[in-house]
């Protein structure tokens, strides 16, 4: 995607949601094709390095850069998600905040302060994180497949047991 067509399409304080293959890393637009986002110190090490990294990392550090330096090759889109659930603050609040914050070193955890959490207290005043619901969805049915799976192997030990106990009481 060329410079100038995205600088069409984005307005400043817009979601940026950039999908690295493991992940999707999320940033602010504020104009001139730059954004700011949160990110761990040694972030640039590919999409799993980069992951492995944002897990390991307990702070970060807010970035102002040009939009196709954190992009790359990687596919992304604008995407406002939560815009039919809170009202956006005003563009100009948002984009003067997240340029207040830039060289920040701020507390990072993947469950409760990553960079969709970042972004999305910006625009909207409320920290939230679609990938973290996700992730404790699929734990949570991850858990209970296994769940599922143990007690389908108790009630077959079960039934082999009873079973035995017949063949032996009829011999």
């Amino acid at each position: 995607m060329a410079p100038t067509l995205f600088e069409h399409d984005a307005k400043p304080g817009d979601l940026i949601e950039i999908f690295r293959g493991t992940y999707e890393h999320w940033a602010i637009y504020i104009g001139g094709n730059e954004i700011v986002h949160l990110t761990p110190p040694n972030e640039d090490s590919g999409a799993l390095g980069g992951l492995l990294t944002f897990l390991d990392s307990n702070t970060a550090q807010v970035r102002r850069q040009k939009i196709w330096e954190v992009v790359g090759h990687h596919r992304f889109i604008i995407n406002n998600f939560l815009d039919d659930e809170y009202e956006p603050r005003e563009r100009h609040l948002i984009v003067r905040d997240a340029c207040r914050m830039v060289s920040q070193e701020l507390p990072y955890s993947a469950i409760s302060h990553n960079c969709e959490h970042f972004v999305t207290e910006l625009r909207y005043g409320k920290p939230e994180s679609r990938q973290v619901k996700r992730a404790a969805v699929i734990g949570g049915i991850a858990i209970a497949g296994v769940g599922i799976v143990a007690l389908g192997a108790a009630l077959f030990a079960s039934l082999l047991k009873d079973d035995d106990k017949e063949r032996r009481h009829h011999k």
